[in-house]
């Protein structure tokens, strides 16, 4: 029974976009799977992991109505093989999924659609908003960076989102830093918080486009949906207490430093080549006109890099995580940073000059 006949692009694009969320190994087999509708005129495909769902539509051609499941990554597989303008055609013959693109022909083992388990689509809303994809995503990328991977304590794997009036804030944390971000969007919103899981952020930041087309946001009790262009992600929220974060942010270092962000990421970049592998510190000495940037490691290596600077005041010796550096400096855009310190036992803050709305805290660490 003939399925469907499309292109190859017109196929693997909307299987590429729900894919993502497929596990490789789960213990139950059909999670392994996508999940293939065509009704009419129109072909839907949905994956979940039983956190995460994703769906989205593409257009099909006339014919029977049909629904089955069949291997995500093999079905991408073969179509990312396949030469790009290939016309390729679907059929369905006993439980058995043909693909046939010019002399290429292969058939793979379908499941029953009524066997695929599915996140029950949300009904009564307690917030919905609107904002433009891009501004999501930019919002998203200063702050995923400082979620936790794989904490005992759960509620850290994932960031924190909080609408209230016409503000979105975003916060995540691993314990040893804290990034924040704030923006405003055209809503008056009851004070609501939700923690969103670290693989539902990874997914939204692959998936938006970097432009001001919508996306609705919608939050339902223990799940929230998103709704972008022809997609639709549902994710359960993660049930734990944030940190109080507003606890957490330095209001008053003495010692302030603007920096050139390429310089300074530079420099940290080639120190941290010698640096432990297992510690991965290096040493910010900071005095008049310079701020000295050291690593050293176990086989007793060093690097020293030496930046000018515009600053008169008292010195400073103080460790931090490398990587905790690198990685505020690589995703923000801005051509020169702030760096707020305190004392050699303090949190720094990084800011950007100008925009309250974005904060780093990073904890030192002793070397």
């Amino acid at each position: 029974m003939l399925l469907l006949t499309t292109t190859r692009d017109a196929l693997l694009a909307p299987l590429q976009s729900v894919s993502g969320v497929v596990e490789k190994r789960h213990t139950l087999p059909i999670l392994s799977n996508v999940l293939i509708e065509k009704r009419g005129q129109e072909l839907t495909l949905l994956a979940t992991d039983i956190e995460i769902q994703i769906k989205t539509t593409a257009l099909g051609d006339g014919g029977e109505d049909l629904a089955f499941t069949v291997g995500a990554r093999k079905l991408q597989d073969i179509l990312r093989a396949l030469p790009d303008t290939a016309p390729v055609s679907l059929s369905l013959d006993d439980k058995r999924l043909t693909i046939k693109a010019g002399k290429s022909r292969f058939q793979l083992q379908t499941l029953p659609a009524a066997d695929y388990p599915r996140l029950a689509p949300p009904t009564a809303e307690s917030l919905r908003f609107s904002i433009p994809q891009g501004a999501f995503k930019r919002q998203l990328s200063l702050v995923q960076f400082a979620m936790a991977q794989q904490d005992i304590r759960y509620y850290l794997n994932g960031l924190l989102l909080v609408a209230t009036g016409g503000e979105l804030r975003m916060v995540a944390t691993d314990g040893h830093r804290l990034a924040y971000v704030s923006s405003q969007i055209e809503a008056d919103l009851p004070k609501t918080e939700v923690i969103l899981p670290r693989k539902t952020v990874l997914e939204l930041a692959r998936q938006l486009a970097d432009n001001d087309d919508p996306m609705e946001v919608s939050i339902v009790g223990s799940q929230v949906v998103f709704r972008f262009g022809a997609i639709e992600l549902i994710s359960k929220l993660i049930d734990g207490k944030f940190p109080d974060y507003e606890r957490v942010i330095p209001q008053h270092h003495p010692k302030l430093l603007t920096l050139d962000r390429p310089s300074l990421l530079a420099a940290l970049q080639r120190a941290a080549i010698l640096s432990n592998e297992k510690f991965r510190g290096v040493r910010l000495v900071l005095a008049d006109g310079s701020l000295k940037v050291i690593s050293s490691n176990a086989e007793q290596e060093e690097a020293q890099e030496e930046l000018e600077i515009d600053y008169a005041g008292e010195g400073l010796d103080i460790g931090f995580n490398v990587t905790y550096l690198l990685d505020v400096l690589t995703n923000v855009a801005a051509d020169t940073v702030e760096w707020r310190f305190n004392d050699g036992n303090s949190s720094a803050l990084v800011t950007l000059p100008g925009n309250n709305q974005f904060r780093y805290v990073v904890m030192p660490m002793r070397i």
